[in-house]
Formats: C-alpha cells, sequence, structure tokens
C-alpha cells in the first residue's frame, strides 16, 4: 500500500505510455500487414518471399533490434515504436495470407460463375472466410507487443519497462512487480477486447455476400 501511495501517480503515467506505445505499434502492424496480405496471397512464391523476411526480421532479439534503431533515430518512443511495429508484422501477415489461402478454389470459381469481378471475389467472399483467421493473427500480435513493450524503457522510451528495470537494477521486488501486473492484465483486456471484436465482425461480415448484380 505504502509503495503505491508513493507511485500512483507515476505508475498510470507508465501504463498510459505503455499503451500508446504498443497500440501505435500494433495499429501500423495493422494498417500495413493486412493490406500486404491481401496482396500477395494471390501469389504463392511472393508471399513465401515476404513472409520469410517478416520471420527473418522476428528473429532478431528485441533489445539487438532496439540498439541497431539508436544510431539511425536516436532514443525515445520513434525508435521503440517502429521496432515494435516490426515485430507485430508476421503474426499479422502470416494469417491474412493463410486465411486468404485457406478459401477453396470450388468457392472461388463459383463466385467468378456468379459474375464478381476479382475485387468482389476478395472483399465479398475470400476476407469474410478468411476474417477468423486474420482477427487470430491480430490478436496474437496484440499479446506480443504489449509485452514487448517494457523492453521500451531501454531506449528511454518509458513505460512500465521503467519500474520492471529500476527494480531489476534496486534488487526492489515492488517494483518489479508494479511494472509486470499491469502488462499481464493489459495483455489479457486486450485478448478479450479482440476476442469480443473478431465476434462481432464474424457475426456481421464472417460469410460471403451474394453478388447483388446478380439474379
Amino acid at each position: 500500500m505504502a509503495f503505491l501511495q508513493e507511485y500512483s501517480g507515476q505508475l498510470l503515467t507508465k501504463i498510459t505510455e505503455h499503451f500508446m506505445l504498443s497500440m501505435t505499434a500494433l495499429l501500423l502492424g495493422i494498417l500495413v500487414a493486412i493490406p500486404l496480405g491481401l496482396l500477395i496471397s494471390k501469389n504463392k512464391k511472393l508471399s513465401k518471399i515476404m513472409i520469410a523476411i517478416s520471420s527473418v526480421l522476428q528473429t532478431i532479439p528485441s533489445l539487438a533490434l532496439l540498439a541497431i534503431m539508436v544510431p539511425i533515430f536516436g532514443v525515445g518512443k520513434l525508435p521503440a515504436v517502429l521496432a515494435l511495429f516490426i515485430y507485430s508484422l508476421l503474426p499479422i501477415l502470416r494469417n491474412t495470407v493463410l486465411g486468404m489461402e485457406s478459401v477453396g478454389d470450388d468457392i472461388i470459381d463459383a463466385a467468378k460463375g456468379m459474375g464478381m469481378t476479382q475485387t468482389q471475389i476478395i472483399f465479398k467472399v475470400q476476407v469474410p472466410l478468411a476474417l477468423q483467421v486474420i482477427m487470430t493473427g491480430v490478436r496474437l500480435s496484440s499479446i506480443y507487443v504489449i509485452a514487448w513493450t517494457s523492453l521500451a524503457a531501454y531506449i528511454g522510451a518509458g513505460g512500465l519497462g521503467d519500474f520492471i528495470f529500476n527494480g531489476l537494477n534496486n534488487f526492489a521486488i515492488d517494483m518489479i512487480i508494479a511494472g509486470t501486473v499491469p502488462i499481464t492484465v493489459m495483455a489479457l483486456m486486450m485478448d478479450l477486447i479482440f476476442d469480443k471484436v473478431e465476434t462481432q465482425l464474424i457475426k456481421n461480415y464472417g460469410r460471403p455476400v451474394r453478388n447483388e448484380g446478380v439474379s
């Protein structure tokens, strides 16, 4: 209780910083990975190359990637967001491609037989059927990014990692707990939120839409 009374204001600030850093990186990952996945899913060779590249980037140790960013972008939030963005790409990109490829050729042929254009097939047939797989990638990425954001403190980006690193340096268990517990709760909450979003999206859009122009 004494710890919370002393650091409550700072803790709220760090939680907000942590949330904003992780959600900014995740949003960038969604905006890049999903359209890219839709685009490359038609070319299996290209999709394998892109997924391989993103897989290689994700194998770079987190601290090493952050250290690489510092000489280029300096310290602070920008290099942290860029590093987290790179880490967010693979689960979303991979699941988007897998989801699109999982739609059977017979379904696509049927859509073509109805007179649908390629764009209509993608957005009215493939995306609705792939939606659950795509959202699973987003959920996984959100959990990973929230956890990895703790390392952003290493380059002065703030967040709950400040409490964890300070706790480790000063052998202060209460500070480590104060940084770790909110990260765990935040990850669980985001997983629950995206689960609800996924359920609602599948309910509203998760089925092929008939081409209105075909009688």
